[in-house]
């Protein structure tokens, strides 16, 4: 049977790659005619014959180029499709039922359907999703691709993160994790696939490339909080992929879907799988986890906020409000103390901007929340700001979110 499903791979690589052979080997047959059999009635302008044999192989290398990226095509389709086929069966729908009091009293119930995967980071194959798929939901179940479905308890929540860890009641069988990669290994046009349940169309795949790394988004679950470390894609998801898996070229978790832009098109964010692996342990044994906390809002430096408030500095963040008794205050960190209105935002100016922490640049907001959630409660870090027209380093210790 493999050799059945390889020999026309190969039967039509081979007949691809011998054309451009052909083409050389007429060439240089026609190239030997001339000269060879050439006698002292045949003359010819050897200068031309070169330049005419020179776009003869431009024409055979153009020819290999298209033929090297259609087989390169092929092999992207073909990987794509091997990927799905190796990871569906450890990705299941996530549904259940919320159940809403109005103020007259009167209970109604609205269904919820959403995506999962299964995985083991603790040595017990649990499911992973969103927060939002499966806060307050009840009477909750995972249907498997073979439509088999079985209930599920909640064992930990974290909605600043937007992650759930669920407990199936699964047959040890169902259960097959999906290998977790760093997703640290990430750059900016890496090929990405997201699998899940759009509008409760099950299994379905989508692919794109990875457009940035390190956003700070912010939903409904999260509160005024970021979350931070996000990626950006791609790759098509619409309501029903949250908690679906981010997988890379080789079918391992490198994010989970969580959100979209609402009109965007093309635009999708999935948290890391950095932040699966550093919180999975803490959901799981505590039930949920704890975030660090710095205690200021900030507004990411530009050329012309820089230029109305007369600072020599056009990226950082700009310190806006430091809350009473937070880390930051206590550490010194000041805010800003006077309006200044840029393109129709309002900006508090006069407070510190902060360019370096622990000696990482940090030029806007995404950055230091990104930096920061990698962070622990407890920890010190050296914080760098520009003050007053001076560069000054004020340690801090980052406390527990709030």
């Amino acid at each position: 049977m493999v050799f059945g499903m390889s020999a026309p791979k190969f039967a039509s690589a081979s007949r691809a790659s011998i054309i451009p052979l052909l083409l050389i080997i007429f060439v240089a047959g026609m190239y030997a005619g001339l000269i060879f059999n050439r006698g002292p009635e045949f003359s010819v302008n050897e200068t031309a014959l070169v330049q005419r044999i020179g776009a003869l192989e431009s024409q055979v290398a153009a020819l290999q180029s298209q033929i090297n990226e259609m087989q390169a095509r092929n092999l992207t389709v073909q990987s794509i499709n091997q990927v799905y086929l190796s990871v569906k069966d450890s990705i299941v729908t996530v549904s259940g039922i919320i159940q809403s009091t109005d103020l007259f009293g009167r209970t109604s119930y609205t269904s919820v359907i959403g995506s999962g995967f299964v995985v083991n980071l603790t040595g017990e194959p649990l499911v992973m999703t969103n927060y939002h798929v499966v806060s307050g939901v009840v009477n909750g179940s995972v249907t498997f691709v073979d439509g088999e479905a079985y209930p599920f308890e909640v064992i930990g929540l974290d909605k600043y993160s937007d992650l759930a860890v669920l407990r199936a009641s699964a047959p040890a069988e169902k259960l097959v994790p999906l290998t977790i990669a760093s997703s640290s290994g990430l750059s900016v046009g890496d090929l990405v696939i997201a699998i899940g349940n759009p509008y409760g169309l099950e299994s379905t795949m989508t692919s794109g490339i990875v457009s940035q790394l390190n956003r700070a988004i912010q939903t409904e679950t999260a509160s005024n909080f970021s979350i931070a470390g996000v990626i950006q894609i791609t790759a098509p998801i619409n309501p029903g992929n949250s908690g679906g898996p981010l997988l890379d070229s080789q079918g391992r978790v490198v994010g989970i879907t969580t959100a979209i832009i609402t009109g965007s098109q093309n635009v999708g964010f999935a948290i890391p799988s950095d932040t699966i692996i550093r919180e999975f342990a803490s959901l799981v044994e505590t039930g949920g986890y704890v975030h660090p906390y710095l205690g200021i809002t900030g507004y990411s430096l530009n050329y012309a906020a820089s230029r109305a408030m007369g600072l020599n500095q056009s990226w950082g963040v700009l310190v806006q409000t430091v809350i009473s008794g937070g880390p930051a205050d206590r550490a010194g960190i000041r805010g800003g103390n006077q309006s200044v209105t840029v393109g129709g935002d309002s900006i508090r100016a006069g407070g510190d901007v902060i360019l370096y922490i622990d000696g990482v640049k940090i030029k806007s907001m995404d950055e230091l929340s990104s930096y920061l959630v990698t962070r622990y409660p407890g920890q010190r870090i050296t914080i760098t700001v520009l003050r007053d027209g001076a560069v000054r380093e004020i340690p801090a210790t980052l406390g527990a979110r709030p």
